[in-house]
């Protein structure tokens, strides 16, 4: 049976956001193309029909990922200090909580970076954070301050979900977003 362009263009997409939120929860390499396609009542041939491969799969996934940051971060501009904001938004227990809704770069940084796959996509999600960070620092061009603003909350995050022990990951939240919003009223 044929599907029309505009039913396979929303499969399309159907499957570009749950990959994003899959990659993020779980990492690219735990995320098997089957049981992807299965949680959408896909079959794994068809996926085929919407990528060239995996790796296409990502990119596609890491843009929708940056795009609902984009999102996130124009609401972010909406209030009174805006990096304030960001960074207690980012380093909350609702981020850490639900990270296949959250920020990729904490779990798909890394993995890309290990397999020695980096990505353009992750590229432009680190120099767009940058910008936003050295803007609203009112550098011209983001410096050293801000690539540590934006390194310390990525792994402050990825550092929280990664130990068991709650009081110590809510500790970690804590620390890095206090440490880090006193360094930006400095």
């Amino acid at each position: 049976m044929r599907y029309s362009p505009d039913q396979k263009e929303k499969t399309h997409q159907r499957i570009v956001d749950e990959a994003a939120r899959q990659f993020r929860e779980k990492g690219v390499s735990n995320t098997g193309l089957q049981p992807l396609m299965k949680a959408l009542g896909l079959t794994h041939g068809g996926f085929y029909a919407h990528f060239r491969s995996k790796d296409d799969l990502v990119e596609s996934a890491l843009q929708e990922a940056a795009r609902q940051m984009d999102e996130e971060t124009a609401q972010v501009h909406d209030t009174g200090a805006p990096l304030a904001t960001l960074i207690s938004r980012y380093l909350s227990r609702g981020h850490r909580d639900t990270p296949g809704q959250g920020c990729a770069l904490p779990t798909v940084s890394a993995e890309l970076g290990q397999l020695g796959k980096p990505s353009r996509t992750t590229d432009r999600i680190v120099n767009d954070r940058l910008k936003l960070i050295g803007d609203e620092l009112g550098q011209d061009q983001p410096d050293d301050r801000s690539i540590m603003i934006l390194s310390a909350m990525v792994g402050g995050l990825q550092l929280a979900r990664s130990v068991s022990d709650p009081a110590l990951s809510d500790r970690i939240l804590r620390a890095t977003r206090e440490q880090l919003l006193v360094l930006i009223e400095a």
